[in-house]
């Protein structure tokens, strides 16, 4: 990362950290005023960081993956009503198999093996 943008990173920390000061410096009457300045310091650290680098790499990122979101084919409304009916299903029938498992091996254990029951 070049020395410019790690001034940049610098410059947008002293943004947010002024708007967190000036945030407590202003009386509490005043609480538009006091919200404003936190939310103006993270959009101008916001805005600076997208001046540098990584932040236009990040903003290219963000740019190709909505393009790529626009590629996936969504289930239909039937498809997806199958699979959540199918998962269900199979959450069931798992439960099921393990209060099976479950039971047989309290009953091995404790009437057989244990004589206890």
């Amino acid at each position: 990362m070049e020395l410019q943008d790690k001034l940049k990173f610098f410059a947008a920390a002293a943004l947010v950290v002024a708007g967190i000061s000036v945030f407590y410096f202003l009386p509490e009457t005043q609480g538009v005023l006091r919200v404003l300045s936190v939310i103006l310091g993270v959009v101008l650290a916001a805005g600076l960081l997208l001046t540098s680098q990584p932040g236009k790499n990040f903003v290219i990122y963000g740019q190709e993956s909505l393009a790529e979101a626009k590629k996936v084919v969504w289930p239909t409304r039937k498809e997806a009503s199958q699979l959540t009916g199918l998962v269900f299903l199979f959450v069931v029938v798992l439960a099921a198999f393990m209060w099976l498992v479950d039971s047989g091996l309290s009953w091995l254990f404790y009437d057989v093996i244990l004589q206890r029951g």
